[in-house]
């Protein structure tokens, strides 16, 4: 039975034709139309946005934890900079071997594999009793949230062949991220309240569980036929690449230019070559580069990368900037960044009707241009009010709530149906290599405007270690002030909040220049993709539960 024929799963397996599957006809054979999705699809959808929302909040609860958690294992500095990494690094490492081992095995397979050791890591994790346990655990979150991220995407792209509905669910998807990113603080803040800095680590197992104990009911299985084995020398070719690639832009933001950091970045790269010249030799590649050969998916994927960099970069530096500058908690900054969320839900959810209506190109660009705009707002924080400021960074923010549904909806839409994980896998890894890099280039970016001016605006008779110090970060250099006299300390934060906010307004006035360029991108490159472009259904292969 093909898959172009199928609308959902399975309800009786090995009972011949049942409720759910369209059989071919001779009426069938001639309506090209995709088939729609019901019930059990939209009720699936819900199921699979829980886990989507927990990938992200698990990132952002993470750091308010980090004080509790340090207070009780007492890690070193380096194993905390683990702890904190692990899991981030591991689900970009292993992004793309899993899309396409989801491919191999059946995407639904993946997906309750996944689930389960997230649970099992998420306990692991919770009750930790040393740095290292907790290193190990929350390595063993990334690698199974990189079984999550391009399974949930790619059985949504199975489920719902129609393109408006696909469009639709993608943009639910996709809204999913922003809700757990923005709920993190909120969230992590109420939990650490009342409990332990391990229960923030509980809250995917419930969700895992229900989704464990659904799937079979609610989600169809759906495979490559014509997939082999994967090829093991080109999973460990593309582990290495990312995670050195990885690995060098977050230390570079981190610390600066320092030669193993660029080594690590180069050598990133320099596998990454080795990788895709292997796949174009191999007749079963893990990553089918004939993907890249149309033209949507291949400025997708672009727009993907870089409008991802510069809200990675932004939210970043925006959310310290609410606490180190504007004097908030982390609660006071996590509500002050809810209307950013709210907007994206927003405009996450109305993009796909809008590009019905008025084509792809002209509402991504629209966001994009949407996005320049509050840039340049946020670029005048120094000028302005706090109110107005964030009034622009929630424009901003608005505008890449269309970046993030139609970039991801022409990726998926523009590959064949058999090969969804892995495009996937690559719409992911696209969105998790451009949001660490802008992490790295726009903070690296803020980082040196915030010396420059620290060093032009410290006050004098300053202690040249003092100033040293403070020259790492703005909370480093809050820490100075406290320990000096109270005259020198005060000019000496205010001064590191003035240069910190350099950083911000320099970050913004890059990121509005990216995101207006990615706008004219937008307009001309994709202007001939049509509304609603179908999602191929050349190929593929539907399993039995």
């Amino acid at each position: 039975m093909t898959q172009n024929t199928t609308t959902g799963p399975d309800p009786d397996p090995g009972s011949g034709p049942e409720k759910g599957t369209v059989e071919p006809s001779a009426a069938s054979t001639h309506d090209s139309r995709p088939p729609r999705a019901g019930a059990r699809e939209w009720i699936g959808l819900a199921v699979l946005a829980l886990p989507t929302t927990l990938l992200t909040l698990d990132i952002t609860v993470l750091n308010l934890a980090v004080p509790h958690l340090s207070a009780d294992l007492e890690p070193s500095g380096t194993q905390m900079l683990w702890i904190i990494d692990a899991y981030g690094f591991m689900i970009a490492a292993f992004l793309v071997t899993m899309g396409s081992l989801g491919d191999r095995i059946g995407r639904r397979r993946l997906l309750m594999i996944g689930a389960a050791g997230f649970a099992a890591a998420s306990l692991a994790a919770a009750y930790a009793t040393s740095p290292a346990m907790l290193i190990t655990a929350r390595a063993a979150l990334g690698i199974a949230g990189a079984t999550l991220m391009p399974s949930t995407l790619a059985l949504i792209s199975n489920m719902f062949r129609d393109p408006a509905q696909r469009g639709t669910a993608i943009g639910v998807w996709a809204t999913c991220f922003s809700v757990g990113a923005a709920s993190g603080p909120l969230v992590g803040g109420l939990l650490l309240e009342y409990f332990w800095w391990g229960s923030v680590f509980l809250m995917g197992v419930p969700v895992m569980v229900l989704l464990l104990v659904t799937a079979p009911f609610l989600l169809p299985e759906y495979r490559d036929p014509g997939s082999g084995r994967p090829d093991l020398t080109s999973v460990l070719l593309s582990l290495a690449a990312i995670l050195l690639f990885v690995y060098g832009i977050k230390e570079l933001a981190a610390y600066g230019l320092r030669t193993e950091y660029l080594a690590a970045l180069a050598g990133g790269l320099l596998l990454g070559v080795v990788f895709v010249r292997r796949q174009r030799q191999l007749a079963d590649p893990l990553l089918d580069l004939r993907l890249f050969a149309d033209r949507a998916f291949a400025v997708a994927l672009t727009v993907l990368l870089l409008g991802l960099a510069t809200l990675g970069g932004l939210y970043l530096l925006v959310s310290q900037y609410l606490q180190s500058v504007q004097g908030l908690s982390p609660f006071q900054a996590g509500l002050w960044l809810l209307p950013s969320a709210l907007g994206t839900v927003v405009s996450s959810l109305t993009a796909p009707a809008l590009a019905r209506r008025f084509g792809p190109a002209n509402v991504l660009g629209t966001a994009m241009v949407l996005s320049a705009v509050g840039c340049v707002l946020l670029a005048q924080a120094p000028h302005v009010g706090l109110l107005a400021a964030m009034a622009g960074f929630t424009l901003f923010y608005v505008g890449t709530g269309p970046l993030t549904v139609l970039a991801t909806d022409l990726v998926v839409g523009s590959a064949p149906a058999e090969k969804a994980g892995a495009a996937s896998s690559l719409s992911e890894t696209s969105m998790e290599i451009g949001f660490a890099s802008g992490v790295a280039l726009l903070g690296s970016l803020g980082a040196v405007l915030y010396r420059a001016e620290l060093a032009r605006e410290a006050p004098s008779g300053i202690p040249a270690g003092a100033l040293e110090s403070a020259s790492a970060s703005i909370p480093a250099a809050a820490a100075e002030a406290e320990r000096l006299p109270p005259d020198i300390g005060g000019a000496l934060l205010e001064a590191a909040q003035l240069g910190f906010t350099d950083g911000v307004v320099g970050a913004a006035w890059v990121s509005a220049v990216v995101t207006a360029v990615l706008g004219v991108l937008s307009f001309t490159v994709l202007r001939k993709v049509p509304s609603g472009q179908p999602v191929r259904t050349d190929a593929g292969n539907r399993d039995r539960p």
